[in-house]
């Protein structure tokens, strides 16, 4: 047993697999997006309230039923709650496409997000991976979101103005059938499905989680940020459209570019906070980065090449944060709670998308679109402050290892041999879970050390 072997051929296959039908889904979540506040403006009795219900309806369902289809995964199974979950994502998308009203497209996108697998999705990686592969499997994961969020930045225009919105949802709705496919013909299917406390949460734990500031700080720091990111795209096309006269269909020569540049440009700040250990300064930096570009898109929207530095700033802000803050989860939950905190933090997400959403056409409808942006400086500028108090993150990572056949007194036993190890910060061993949970310095890490222990267990 050592924590340096690589992931299987199995392994690697159903973290790429359920990566693929993790991406394949955000895809269709993300598509609409860049365009639905277009399209949608155009349907029989649209309001911009509306509008802006149209484009985060999603968010509401998703977060009431994030947490209960993890829990129904365990009893009733993981591919038949991902099944049903696609399946009424796949309805959704049908509804909207085959609707002609505002109100049917609502409809549509709430029935979307009703299928909220993403947690079920998790469960079923840590089912066929183990413990100590977990991370790398989840950072597959973590990279198909954000391919599918750029992807649909720029595709999603391109296939609007052929298909139009319509044709937009029978792409959605092709690729949760297409999700389902893979579910059945790639991924495999886990001997055996356990509760897993790094990924599914423990009801018994939640109130431990909302007790603790550090990890509600993120929670707030996740609804922000999404509440602002939906906000935007409820006016950013029609400025695109209306203001500086570019055709929906070519919204995509202003995100590629944007995209490009602020991925390259988050990168150095990824490596100061994580390797200089400057974390909190690049966090709450870049919060003030996101207030900022949304205080001068609220005054310089005239102007293409304003807007085009506005979105430079705004998306470097964004993805850099959306990065950081499951890895602060990560640094701040309690070693057996990491699971039930990213329940709560998902949620959050969610809940902000449909609060922006909701509040963003609202405030469109009554005071303008200068003023939406001005809600969402507010916002970020309430975040910013609540993330000033914030204790500066240990560099520390997570590090699981599978121990399984201990008794209680074994594993207490095992649990001070750990934390002697030099880079060992923290160590909690579940005899019950056949677990070991560690916070490790990576650096000071005595890779020998953990290794010959681990060995010493497993002769």
């Amino acid at each position: 047993m050592q924590i340096d072997t690589p992931m299987t051929r199995a392994e690697t296959r159903a973290s790429l697999s359920l990566a693929a039908i993790y991406m394949l889904r955000m895809l269709g979540m993300f598509l609409v997006l860049p365009v639905l506040s277009v399209f949608a403006r155009e349907l029989p009795d649209a309001t911009p309230q509306l509008v802006g219900f149209a484009i985060s309806a999603y968010g509401l369902t998703q977060a009431i039923f994030q947490i209960p289809f993890g829990l129904w995964s365990d009893r009733y199974g993981r591919k038949r709650l991902i099944v049903l979950g696609l399946l009424l994502f796949a309805a959704g998308s049908a509804l909207a496409a085959l609707s002609d009203s505002i109100y049917g497209i609502i409809a549509g996108r709430a029935l979307q997000g009703a299928g909220a697998v993403a947690g079920v999705v998790m469960a079923l990686v840590a089912d066929l991976t183990r413990e100590e592969h977990r991370t790398k499997a989840m950072a597959l994961i973590g990279v198909s979101i954000g391919i599918s969020f750029a992807l649909s930045m720029v595709i999603g225009p391109v296939l609007s103005g052929w298909l139009g919105l319509h044709g937009l949802f029978w792409i959605i709705t092709a690729l949760a059938m297409l999700s389902i496919v893979v579910l059945y013909a790639v991924v495999p299917t886990p001997a055996v499905s356990r509760f897993h406390r790094d990924t599914e949460v423990r009801p018994a734990s939640l109130k431990e989680v909302l007790a603790n500031r550090e990890l509600l700080r993120m929670d707030l720091g996740i609804f922000c940020l999404h509440l602002v990111l939906t906000a935007t795209f409820v006016v950013l096309p029609l400025i695109l459209r209306d203001t500086l006269q570019l055709q929906t269909a070519k919204h995509w020569h202003i995100y590629l570019p944007v995209f490009a540049l602020a991925l390259a440009s988050m990168v150095p700040f990824v490596v100061l906070a994580e390797k200089r250990h400057k974390m909190k300064v690049v966090f709450v930096s870049f919060i003030g980065l996101v207030a900022v570009s949304n205080v001068g898109f609220a005054w310089l929207q005239h102007d293409f090449w304003s807007v085009f530095g506005l979105l430079y700033l705004f998306f470097t802000g964004f993805n850099l944060l959306e990065a950081m803050l499951p890895s602060l989860i990560s640094k701040v939950a309690p070693l057996d709670l990491k699971g039930t905190a990213m329940g709560v933090y998902s949620t959050a997400q969610f809940l902000g998308a449909f609060v922006g959403g909701a509040g963003g056409g609202w405030v469109y409808g009554h005071y303008g679109i200068p003023y939406v942006f001005l809600f969402c400086a507010a916002v970020a500028l309430l975040w910013f402050m609540v993330a000033l108090g914030m204790k500066a993150p240990r560099g520390l990572s997570s590090l699981m290892v599978n121990v399984r056949g201990l008794t209680q007194d074994q594993a207490s036993s095992l649990s001070r041999r750990l934390l002697q190890i030099p880079g060992v910060a923290e160590a909690v061993v579940l005899a019950e879970d056949g677990v070991a949970y560690l916070k490790i310095d990576k650096e000071k890490l005595d890779r020998m050390a953990l290794n010959g222990l681990l060995q010493e267990l497993a002769a």
